[in-house]
């Protein structure tokens, strides 16, 4: 059985929380577009679905949104919410898609401090697919770099 960091966090998170409230755990975040996990792989790539639903990261260079200059959208490919105006799109020279702003209510962010590392996770907010980190050595005007997995984004031209 291989357990990936995702599960192992849940498990870890829903049994403080236990131990913490007399043994009954809040219920997990609810998302507004859900799927069994069967409907997931049956959705997703499994690279897709390993990245989305279990944190999984892609490798840098491999996805062909790194060069996708055109005018549009970058949206969630697990549930279309559009996340990223091309406008906002940078070459950060990390090998992944990096934007330095979310569409407004696009994105939500959590700690994430597993590989012994203190990180900043962003997940889709309507699906909570896991679409990359993002740090404070971005561009003006925000300083942000959204470093996105290429394989949690779909992009759709404009026109």
């Amino acid at each position: 059985m291989q357990i990936d960091r995702r599960t192992l966090l849940t498990a870890s998170a829903t049994g403080v929380l236990a131990a913490c409230s007399g043994g009954t755990a809040e219920a997990a975040q609810k998302f507004e577009f859900t799927l069994s996990d069967a409907e997931w792989r049956k959705r997703l790539s499994p690279a897709a679905y390993q990245t989305l639903r279990h944190g999984a990261t892609e490798y840098p260079g491999t996805s062909p949104l790194n060069k996708e200059h055109r005018a549009g959208t970058f949206s969630c490919a697990g549930c279309a919410l559009p996340l990223f105006a091309s406008t906002t799109k940078f070459d950060s020279g990390t090998g992944w898609p990096s934007f330095y702003a979310p569409l407004p209510k696009a994105v939500i962010t959590k700690d994430d401090s597993t590989l012994g590392m203190s990180r900043v996770e962003v997940l889709c907010r309507r699906c909570g697919g896991h679409l990359g980190h993002v740090f404070d050595d971005g561009p003006q005007p925000t300083g942000k770099r959204y470093c996105m997995n290429g394989v949690a984004l779909s992009f759709t031209p404009k026109g």
